[in-house]
């Protein structure tokens, strides 16, 4: 099991990949023509260090499933897991739980589970046992809570992400916030300081300029954990993140070459004040993400392997 501090790091690495690797963008834009599904991880991790699972906001993986991903990686790559929405104050429809605890939930005439303490408790102990596989191989990094924008200071308080917070103490936890009114005025340093406390990370991010409160703000740079900071980035298209009806609709955009070089000064100045730092690129429309990610290897420095040209492949 990871425990906290022991992200494997040598001071102000910087980590990129994408939120997921299997967008179906990514499929018919970035890897090679026909490669088989099982296939496809291990190729990705050719290119980048770390990815972010974002399937297991849907479901509890299943061990077997983690098992071949951690084979289908180099030793030191690093899985960061988004949690399974009950866990977020979203609506979580029954069905998308483990099948025993879809028969102990309490359901509303939607089909959504009520998120009571003990379904929590009871859900968090089979997710935490599919990390173990990955903390097991040394690859788990990030265990991201991404909130729901409903989860506002209006209507919530700190305080209830704190149970959450206490039973996950051996592992390394980031939050992002989806609600603008977490990071504005004197509520930031009241939201920050609660993420220092607890040593959670605060999840920066690159957004529209937007004063929606679905829309963080992107001026915010926070390291709230010495260990680990983290960076997700949604693209810059306000219309396609407030409207769109789909994943790739609301983070439909492509960054410029001067983007990533401004992403690439922000990148340094966070890695600054954490052992490592997590970028990961959500703009995952087409193959936008990959593509920026690789770019900004470049612009880091990093070594990038250039994808083979087989022409059985292309």
């Amino acid at each position: 099991m990871l425990r906290k501090g022991s992200i494997r790091s040598k001071g102000g690495k910087i980590l990129v990949g994408t939120a997921s690797w299997s967008d179906p963008g990514f499929v018919e834009r970035w890897y090679p023509k026909k490669m088989p599904a099982g296939e496809r991880l291990s190729w990705y991790a050719q290119h980048f260090e770390m990815v972010e699972v974002n399937s297991t906001f849907y479901s509890v993986p299943e061990p077997r499933m983690i098992e071949r991903w951690c084979a289908a990686t180099p030793d030191e790559f690093t899985f960061d897991v988004k949690f399974h929405q009950l866990f977020s104050f979203h609506s979580t429809p029954a069905k998308l739980l483990p099948p025993d605890l879809q028969r102990r939930a309490e359901t509303d005439s939607k089909g959504n589970a009520k998120s009571t303490p003990d379904l929590q408790e009871a859900l968090l102990k089979d997710f935490l046992r599919s990390m173990s596989i990955f903390a097991d191989a040394g690859k788990l990094g990030v265990l991201l809570l991404q909130l729901s924008p409903a989860f506002s200071p209006r209507k919530h308080e700190l305080g209830e992400l704190e149970s959450l917070i206490d039973m996950l103490g051996d592992y390394e936890l980031a939050i992002e916030f989806r609600n603008r009114n977490w990071a504005i005025e004197d509520q930031l340093e009241s939201t920050i300081d609660f993420m220092r406390k607890h040593h959670a990370a605060f999840v920066n991010v690159d957004a529209p300029v937007s004063d929606h409160f679905m829309v963080m703000p992107s001026d915010v740079d926070e390291v709230t954990n010495s260990n680990v900071a983290y960076l997700r980035l949604h693209g810059r298209n306000a219309k396609g993140y407030l409207t769109g009806k789909t994943v790739a609709a609301r983070f439909d955009y492509d960054y410029s070459d001067n983007e990533i070089a401004e992403v690439a000064e922000r990148n340094k100045k966070l890695a600054r004040e954490a052992h490592e730092l997590h970028v990961i690129f959500n703009n995952n429309n087409l193959d936008y993400a990959p593509r920026a990610a690789l770019r900004l290897r470049k612009a880091l420095g990093q070594i990038v392997k250039t994808p083979p040209q087989t022409p059985e492949l292309f």
